[in-house]
């Protein structure tokens, strides 16, 4: 094991590359040890290419069965070795959007029980012993019933790994922080995809993104440009949900977005955090 050690858990395949892949592949080149826990195997998600639409109707797992392939080819991409399903592959399928009748599956990740799901993060906890988690904030950053459940997950998780008073505490995890698109940050990117959206869609406005993240909130900026190519690789991989084109990339929706490799962060639990110069801690292990 290493001195630096960061889990990662994230709700689908493609939104550890879309939204922390930069940071991923930075501490995977620097010589930390990263593990990304992945909760369910995204078997909702719309398929974008035509050549790839059958998977999309095939409900026997065939689109979940690719896009571990995806997910494998993008964990290659950014330089991470250690990767798992939390309970094992389709322990927990995908819930869909929210209000979608797919939420009310008893095998989704929506209805999963909190604690016993806690408890099965705490099992890898218990292994990799990690100094960092990373995962969401309480609303799942756009309100994913998965996103939203695998906050809940982590946050527990976190709470049973650092509690002294439960026997057998596997570890001390030092920190917990939920992924953040600045307020501010979002702003500027809107306008900038207003004038030069690429082949796809130009937002209307920030909400066609994210709702963002008030910028007071915002705790840490992780600037990983040197591996931009990494984390568009890794983005590339996802096919079947992400279209990318240059410096640009959309979702099924068509709404262009940036590729950007600098990732921001919200400290939830840990010591208080030690600015830089720009007011914002610049290392999650800091």
């Amino acid at each position: 094991m290493t001195d630096r050690r960061l889990l990662l858990v994230h709700a689908h395949p493609d939104d550890e590359s879309i939204v922390t892949g930069a940071t991923m592949a930075k501490y995977a080149a620097e010589g930390a040890d990263v593990t990304l826990v992945t909760c369910t195997l995204g078997e909702e998600g719309e398929v974008i290419p035509d050549e790839l639409a059958h998977l999309t109707a095939d409900r026997e797992g065939g689109l979940g069965q690719y896009r571990i392939g995806e997910l494998d080819k993008a964990c290659v991409a950014l330089g991470v070795r250690d990767h798992r399903f939390l309970g094992g592959p389709g322990r927990y399928t995908d819930s869909g959007m929210m209000g979608a009748p797919s939420n009310d599956r008893p095998d989704c990740f929506w209805r999963a029980d909190v604690e016993e799901a806690a408890q099965r993060l705490v099992d890898i906890i218990r292994e990799v012993r990690p100094h960092v988690m990373v995962s969401y904030d309480g609303n799942g950053g756009y309100g994913h019933p998965d996103h939203i459940q695998a906050h809940r997950v982590a946050v527990r998780a976190f709470t049973k790994a650092v509690d002294r008073s439960v026997p057998g505490t596997p570890w001390q995890v030092r920190k917990l922080y939920a992924i953040a698109q600045p307020q501010s940050v979002l702003e500027e990117r809107v306008e900038r995809l207003r004038h030069d959206p690429g082949p796809f869609t130009a937002p209307a406005s920030t909400a066609d993104i994210a709702p963002g993240t008030p910028d007071r909130l915002v705790t840490t900026r992780i600037d990983a440009t040197r591996y931009w190519a990494a984390k568009a690789l890794a983005m590339r991989a996802h096919a079947t949900q992400i279209t990318v084109d240059g410096e640009r990339f959309a979702l099924s929706n068509d709404v262009a977005q940036e590729i950007d490799a600098v990732e921001y962060f919200t400290l939830l639990r840990g010591p208080t955090p030690k600015p830089g110069a720009d007011g914002l801690e610049t290392d999650l292990f800091a």
